[in-house]
């Protein structure tokens, strides 16, 4: 019994275990939040504090992204239901943990360097820089949401089967996931910018 509650409520969607994900990153490690929660909604909690999302579990994270576009904006039942589901479908194909499949995908879709423009008396100059482990993980979230979002556009599948097909193509580094590409195609600006 864990935080006063027995190890079954603790379970994500009621079947997933969070304690038995690992991360493999090192530098993520400290940003994705795998302590088990009861109710997979903060109220925005962390919102005005720096740094204090690192300890909204990773769930909801996703949960959020997912709610921030066209038909789901601030939809948190609907949003919260595609995930479930996009959860099953991951579950159903792979026949491993879905919250382990997340962490890696977000793993692989986060880009390890960025460019910054400074300027140098009139003229803009792109710059490479190391991104933050939070801003990887943000950018990693952030572009798993879009990408389902944008193959679930005019299309006859559901959004949880193209988030399920996003995070599984992302978490095998697929160059067909969105988030995949953007990462490859941001990290080779930064390259060009050294």
């Amino acid at each position: 019994m864990k935080y006063g509650f027995t190890k079954e409520e603790l379970l994500v969607f009621g079947k997933y275990d969070p304690e038995e994900v690992e991360v493999s990153d090192l530098a993520l490690k400290n940003y994705i939040c795998l302590e088990p929660k009861y109710v997979l909604h903060t109220h925005g909690r962390h919102g005005n504090v720096p740094f204090a999302k690192k300890n909204v579990f990773i769930v909801e994270r996703l949960i959020n992204k997912v709610m921030r576009k066209e038909h789901n904006t601030g939809k948190k039942i609907l949003a919260y239901n595609i995930v479930k589901e996009a959860f099953e479908i991951i579950e159903k194909r792979t026949k491993k943990n879905p919250i382990q499949i997340l962490v890696d995908a977000l793993i692989n879709a986060g880009p390890r360097e960025e460019i910054v423009r400074l300027k140098y008396g009139g003229i803009a100059v792109p710059k490479s820089v190391d991104t933050s482990s939070l801003r990887r993980l943000d950018v990693a979230l952030r572009n798993i949401a879009e990408g389902a979002r944008r193959a679930a556009f005019k299309s006859k599948r559901s959004i949880a089967a193209c988030l399920a097909d996003e995070i599984i193509a992302a978490a095998n580094n697929d160059s067909k996931s969105y988030a995949i590409s953007k990462k490859e195609e941001i990290e080779r600006v930064a390259k060009s910018a050294r």
